[in-house]
């Protein structure tokens, strides 16, 4: 049962939030003075801290029992999917990991399950707060918004990964050398999984904000620190209209609830 009462931004929550943050921000230092082996493990290390975030806060507001079964539900459909995307084509196109990121399990880098857990609750988040009460966790509505908010994401990191050489795709596509099909994919696969999980009394503000800075930090490093501009800038039209849409349908239900309380007052 979720704790009603819990504070938004507990210590562990701060705590991790603060290590991802400068995590990211010290990762063009580490490259740049320790070389691409360094980078790598800075980048993994960032993934950890981003998903101990998001654990936290959903560990604060569910309990373990809760949390767990969302970690194992998640992560099996996502390893499961990327193993056989990787291993058939279906459904993100011909691809493959090269050895680059370990460990691995069947070819597939244990650290890409965790990027899909440490990002769909925040965009299950982002969903459900531009919706808002009106439309429940079950709807289609939220499950299709969830799994747009989730793959807009996917603009930014799948150019940065293909560029850093992390998987080869077969037959490179129209959007920076990435297949049309593979986004389709991540539609198809992160819908199914929100329709599984039918997330519900989700801790709204740390998501919301997970997805902001990942948004922000993004921009800035593939833009700037990463030379990817052109990426960069559709990244942060595209993942940047939900940051905008979910904070205006935020600031819409605060002032209400502010206005409300002032009447009872």
């Amino acid at each position: 049962m979720a704790k009603t009462n819990c504070d938004p931004f507990p210590l562990p929550v701060i705590v991790f939030l603060i290590l991802w943050i400068l995590t990211m921000i010290a990762l063009p230092i580490v490259g740049w003075t320790l070389g691409e082996a360094a980078l790598r493990q800075g980048m993994s290390l960032g993934v950890l801290m981003q998903f101990a975030a998001v654990s936290a806060a959903l560990l604060a507001q569910w309990g373990w029992r809760r949390t767990l079964r969302v970690f194992f539900l998640v992560m099996g459909v996502a390893f499961l999917a990327e193993w056989v995307g990787s291993s058939s084509g279906f459904p993100f196109g011909k691809y493959h990991y090269t050895p680059l990121l370990q460990p691995q399990l069947a070819g597939v880098p244990l650290l890409i399950p965790l990027a899909w857990m440490m990002m769909l609750p925040p965009a299950w988040a982002v969903a459900q707060t531009i919706l808002g009460e009106r439309v429940n966790s079950g709807k289609w509505q939220t499950t299709l918004l969830a799994a747009l908010a989730f793959t807009a994401w996917d603009l930014f990191l799948d150019p940065q990964m293909t560029a850093w050489g992390f998987w080869v795709w077969e037959q490179p596509g129209a959007y920076f050398g990435i297949p049309l099909v593979y986004f389709g994919g991540w539609i198809l696969v992160s819908a199914l999984i929100t329709a599984l999980v039918k997330p519900s009394e989700l801790p709204r503000q740390p998501l919301l904000l997970i997805y902001a800075v990942t948004w922000l930090l993004q921009s800035i490093g593939l833009g700037i620190f990463w030379s990817q501009p052109a990426p960069a800038l559709v990244g942060f039209v595209v993942m940047g209209l939900f940051v905008a849409l979910a904070f205006k349908a935020w600031r819409t239900t605060a002032q209400a609830e502010k206005t409300l309380a002032a009447g009872r007052g």
